[in-house]
């Protein structure tokens, strides 16, 4: 069990970022949640299988279709035993 925070920047605010992500991490089978920041951005923090997280980070540098991204950072955080599902925060 791993987790991981990650910032995205761009145009990823206004996009469906937020919903796709909590889609898509849910897909993955993945705890944690997705949240727009001031600064525009959007931060997630998941936890799961490496495999899973390593798959939910590459979507990441694309996102949903009318995502820009510019970049993606990932910080390594300890694992919470957080529990299912993936949920985007307001």
């Amino acid at each position: 069990m791993k987790r991981y925070a990650i910032r995205v920047t761009g145009k990823v605010q206004g996009v469906f970022f937020r919903q796709s992500t909590q889609q898509e991490a849910n897909r993955l089978g993945l705890a944690g949640f997705v949240r727009n920041e001031p600064d525009r951005s959007v931060y997630l923090e998941a936890e799961g299988a490496e495999a899973a997280l390593q798959a939910l980070i590459r979507w990441c540098h694309t996102g949903p279709p009318l995502a820009r991204v510019e970049e993606v950072i990932v910080n390594p955080q300890n694992p919470q035993g957080e529990a299912l599902p993936f949920r985007a925060q307001f």
